[in-house]
């Protein structure tokens, strides 16, 4: 949801361009018929703007803003800028009409939670306290600086290996949780900022590409857990979740594992394989099918960095073991972190609902303490940073009491629950959605 400038766009000729020159404004009935890929139109705050032609110069990709095709996309177009009033300007050239019906389009969650958007930017909740980044990166850091210490003190030694691969695998996830604040424009004032810290902490410091991660991540935000639009829960060959899927799969007889046993083979091929296997495969194939050169030349300047500190202690082998390692235990951390807020809840088709209670029923919290806050990088906060994505993190906690008496208001429920209680709850959604396959596969 984030069209920014480009030369072209001036000259762009909206697809219905003669008719919004005889008739500005359209139904959200109308509006709604255009929901294609080529035939795209959004709405934003009562305007209606043509995307059909331009999407494939959106530089959140096209497949973003295909997902809201035909919707009311003003929650999420204001959940994703912080430079509204700049990219307002490039978006005139897209303006076909207004909803003649908008207000009728107004319920009362809309209403409501925009109120609360507006005391969160009037209040100063979106306002960065550089320090703790600044003390966050340091941290990261230092603990890489720790790792080569101790191998070069202990001379490579097999205790020094492992030691250095716990001190490591911090270091990444922390690094993995700062990333996550850079790609979303919550650090920096300047966009052009938040870029390039990205780009060095993903490529440099993670060595993974900073576009990857925006194409994949930002669809997720944009539709959680919505099938065929959110990639993150696109597993359904590995495993099923929620009801609709196992259900869908089992009555069609679909499927090669066997997924009433995943939440047992999930602890063999989930949190050890995600990040050594899965992301670097994907990662790979991303960089080189966009052919983007800068992301791979951030990641060399990362093995290259790698080897040459840990090479001459281990060889060329026994520091790729020490890198894969480090990415194993890693990936346990990750895993379990970043699915505890999503796979327990629910997982359906498109249902097009407002922006709060999409994120509601797709979101849940885990409680706060200095050191969840710390381990999952303010992740425990996913209901408020999932409502305000591009708020620092830092600041999640001060506007969740609010959150909460929104949904009180509106009849939502707010999950949170204890940090164990929300690993275990993945493992019993994959029990559950792998005994909905079973008796739809065999009993329906």
């Amino acid at each position: 949801m984030k069209p920014g400038p480009s030369k072209e766009m001036g000259k762009e000729v909206c697809s219905d361009v003669s008719m919004a020159k005889e008739n500005k404004h359209y139904t959200v009935e109308e509006v709604k018929r255009h929901n294609k890929r080529d035939d795209n139109w959004l709405m934003i705050n009562g305007k209606v703007y043509d995307l059909s032609r331009w999407a494939k110069k959106h530089p959140g990709g096209a497949k973003i803003l295909g997902h809201y095709a035909g919707e009311d996309a003003t929650d999420a177009w204001t959940a994703f800028h912080n430079d509204k009033g700049y990219v307002s300007k490039f978006m005139k050239a897209l303006y076909i009409g207004d909803v003649e019906d908008w207000d009728q389009n107004e319920t009362e969650i809309k209403k409501d939670f925009r109120k609360l958007r507006k005391y969160v930017e009037e209040s100063g909740l979106m306002k960065v306290n550089p320090l703790f980044y600044v003390f966050h990166l340091l941290h990261i850091l230092a603990l890489e600086v720790l790792a080569y210490l101790v191998v070069w003190h202990w001379e490579g030694s097999m205790a020094a290996f492992f030691v250095a691969a716990v001190l490591l695998a911090t270091s990444q996830a922390q690094a993995g949780w700062s990333q996550h604040d850079y790609g979303h424009m919550s650090v920096f004032p300047s966009n052009k900022m938040n870029h390039i810290f990205h780009h060095i902490v993903i490529g440099h410091i993670k060595a993974a590409s900073s576009h990857w991660w925006n194409f994949r991540h930002f669809q997720h935000h944009a539709k959680p857990n919505v099938i065929k639009k959110d990639p993150d829960v696109d597993i359904a060959f590995l495993f099923l979740i929620g009801d609709y899927i196992p259900k869908s799969w089992g009555s069609k007889k679909l499927g090669f594992m066997p997924y009433n046993f995943q939440h047992s083979y999930f602890f063999f091929l989930g949190p050890p394989l995600l990040l050594p296997i899965y992301f670097h495969v994907e990662n790979i194939f991303f960089v080189f099918k966009r052919r983007d050169y800068v992301d791979l030349l951030m990641t060399v300047t990362f093995f290259y960095k790698f080897f040459w500190l840990y090479g001459p202690y281990y060889g060329g082998w026994g520091a790729f073991g020490l890198y894969m390692f480090m990415r194993f235990l890693e990936s346990h951390w990750f895993t379990w972190v970043t699915q505890m807020s999503h796979l327990p809840m629910r997982v359906e088709k498109e249902k097009e609902e407002d922006w709060f209670s999409l994120q509601l029923a797709t979101t849940c919290n885990v409680d706060s303490s200095p050191f969840n806050d710390w381990f999952t990088g303010h992740l425990n906060f996913q209901i408020e940073h999932h409502l305000f994505p591009t708020m620092p993190r830092h600041n999640l906690g001060k506007i969740a009491p609010l959150v909460k008496s929104l949904c009180k208001k509106h009849n939502l429920p707010y999950r949170c629950s204890p940090l164990f209680t929300a690993f275990g709850d993945i493992v019993r959604m994959l029990k559950k959605s792998g005994e909905i396959w079973y008796d739809a596969y065999y009993h329906g």
